[in-house]
């Protein structure tokens, strides 16, 4: 394993950058929401900006190309990446957090200098981990990785694998050891996305988040080199994916404070202009308190993930704060967006309002990275933990 010594953005950089990032979301997203919701894909001329200005690599080292952003900067630019359509984010959100930092965390050398420069270019890292039963407990997954020689075969499929068709390269998480559930036995390995053996299935119809584009992954004995294995060690990838996700949840809980925002700002607008009885909506009691909820949700979902990041940065708190981020943020979203709906009224269930689409959109946040009845037990058993020292 490479350990290394992270070296932040300054200040002054990070300021330009999102300054940069708002203007792009504001001014090229936020204009084609609806094209993105119709076609299910995010326009490559949007794409190409992105790689311009060093989205797909924002948080990896900048020896190897990225932007070298703390999680603290992570979250102050996901609250601007927030306010658009998920589908942005999706385009580059793993190979800042989950996958790509699996390469940082863990990777060996020759692994990083090889995958980092061409992630931080452009290229797509998917993390496959979830699996038909291993989704909130991945101890549970069955994809195996048999020795062979001087290389690794792996069978298995993974379900729900976020930028599974635009992959360059997986990160696969399989059993090497004896044991058949557990954390034990389990590694994690870089899979060439182009490997004979190694199919994407057809793109899956969700609810919302169009654009943002998941699928089941198959690999049938598909042969990796020794090479592959990160780190060069067997056993250690249910660490390593902990490790990544912890990380994951604090931007995911970033992300809703973002989509919030745009709840907010949607919702006063509305309440303003639209009238009953000669009067603007926004001056009836009950509407004013709807707007209030959903403003005091954004104020307190900011202020628990800019902590929550801060801990994270500094080592303070790697556990507690992140799910309690996640939890509280994913689930104040999805309030926010159904008291935006209420304010909206029946144009809030009507497609193409902004609100309707937030409303379908949130929903996921719930679930991934941890659903938030798996935060409720991280932060339960880590409080009972601590109180039984």
């Amino acid at each position: 394993m490479n350990a290394r010594t992270e070296k932040y953005m300054e200040a002054e950089d990070f300021e330009a950058v999102r300054a940069a990032v708002r203007r792009l979301v504001r001014e090229d997203v936020v204009p084609r929401e609806d094209e993105i919701e119709e076609t299910d894909a995010v326009p490559e001329d949007i794409r190409r900006k992105a790689v311009e200005m060093g989205l797909f690599g924002y948080t990896l080292p900048e020896e190897f190309g990225g932007l070298a952003a703390s999680l603290y900067d992570d979250v102050r630019l996901t609250f601007e990446f927030g306010y658009t359509t998920p589908a942005f984010r999706s385009m580059f959100g793993t190979n800042n957090g989950i996958a790509g930092k699996v390469l940082v965390n863990a990777g060996t050398e020759e692994q990083q200098k090889h995958w980092l420069p061409r992630l931080a270019e452009g290229a797509v890292a998917s993390f496959a981990l979830t699996e038909a039963e291993a989704g909130s407990d991945p101890s549970g997954l069955t994809t195996r990785a048999r020795r062979d020689g001087d290389a690794y075969v792996i069978n298995g499929a993974k379900r729900f694998i976020t930028n599974a068709p635009l992959a360059d390269l997986f990160v696969v998480f399989a059993r090497t050891g004896d044991e058949v559930r557990g954390a034990k036995g389990i590694s994690v390995f870089l899979v060439d996305s182009t490997l004979p053996g190694v199919s994407v299935g057809p793109k899956d119809h969700k609810t919302g988040q169009a654009g943002a584009w998941t699928a089941e992954v198959f690999f049938d004995d598909v042969r990796v080199p020794l090479s592959a294995l990160v780190g060069g060690e067997e056993g250690a990838g249910f660490g390593t994916a902990m490790k990544s996700l912890v990380r994951g949840r604090v931007h995911i809980a970033a992300l809703c404070v973002g989509m919030a925002e745009r709840i907010l700002e949607e919702s006063v607008a509305y309440a303003a202009s639209s009238k009953q009885g000669g009067r603007p909506i926004g001056e009836f009691q009950l509407v004013q308190a709807m707007l209030a909820e959903i403003q005091t949700g954004v104020y307190a979902g900011r202020a628990t993930v800019l902590e929550a990041a801060r801990n994270y940065d500094s080592g303070a708190d790697r556990k507690i704060g992140p799910s309690a981020a996640k939890l509280f943020c994913s689930e104040m979203v999805s309030k926010a967006a159904d008291l935006a709906v209420q304010i909206h009224g029946g144009m809030g269930y009507m497609r193409g309002t902004v609100v309707e689409r937030c409303y379908r959109d949130a929903r996921l946040f719930r679930i991934y990275e941890g659903t938030s009845e798996i935060q409720k037990l991280i932060i339960g058993r880590a409080l009972m933990s601590g109180a039984g020292r």
